[in-house]
């Protein structure tokens, strides 16, 4: 029960890892609003509430500033406060550069990217009010060392989170707040289905993580959940302005 009792915001948790955070996050002992762009978003908070936790569904693009200022204000009203807020959501298109097109790159860094900007602008201020408050931003390995081909803009986007977080750790960090960005490798989730596709099908990605990640396989969504969970709690109580990696031991 690390996070007995916490009021969590966290995005993108229909399905994959943030599903698997919710619930997680519930077992520790949270309280929790979610917000995603899909309406089955109301499947997980039954989830959250089947495992006796509060839990409230929010529908809002998170990338549009509107929507987010008042995803914030309506996660502070039914949680009485903010502890943590953990930006998950995200989207993954693929495609060479030359035929990428340019309103895929910007809707992917509006999302990926701007996402975490936004909800870390709009709930600064509650967060700063609270002890031991945090921000997790899922970032990915892809935003460290870049991705393979086919993933500039989703690389793109993912080393901005990285490179936001740092800066932003510095600045909340004399309000007792800390940012840290969570930065996943290969997860087996649908997630990755267009870049799957693109490097020729599953059997080419599994030969390459048997070559290329020492324990041999890919994450699981609980496995990403337990590190947000670490990032979220008192037990990464010094930890700021990093980026876990998370990734089997690859390169």
């Amino acid at each position: 029960m690390r996070l007995e009792g916490k009021k969590v915001l966290l995005t993108g948790c229909v399905a994959n890892i943030g599903r698997a955070a919710a619930e997680r996050f519930a077992d520790e002992g949270a309280d929790l609003f979610l917000v995603d762009i899909d309406p089955r978003v109301a499947e997980t908070a039954g989830a959250v509430r089947a495992r006796g936790r509060r839990a409230r569904s929010h529908l809002a693009d998170v990338g549009d500033p509107d929507a987010v200022q008042k995803a914030v204000e309506e996660a502070v009203g039914f949680l009485g406060g903010l502890d943590v807020v953990v930006n998950n959501a995200g989207i993954q298109r693929s495609g060479v550069v030359e035929e990428f097109a340019y309103a895929d790159w910007a809707d992917t860094l509006r999302i990926n990217a701007g996402s975490c900007f936004l909800f870390a602008k709009y709930a600064r201020p509650y967060l700063k009010n609270t002890p031991d408050s945090a921000i997790v931003n899922t970032s990915s390995i892809a935003g460290t060392h870049g991705g393979p081909p086919s993933l500039s803009a989703y690389s793109a986007s993912k080393g901005a989170i990285v490179a936001f977080t740092k800066v932003l750790a510095k600045e909340v960090g004399p309000f007792g707040v800390r940012a840290n960005a969570l930065c996943p490798g290969w997860v087996d989730t649908a997630f990755n289905d267009p870049v799957i596709e693109f490097l020729g099908g599953p059997q080419a990605v599994a030969d390459d993580v048997a070559t290329n990640v020492p324990l041999r396989r890919q994450g699981t969504p609980e496995e990403i959940a337990g590190a947000m969970v670490f990032l979220a709690s008192a037990d990464s109580s010094y930890m700021t302005g990093q980026a876990l990696v998370v990734n089997g031991g690859a390169g």
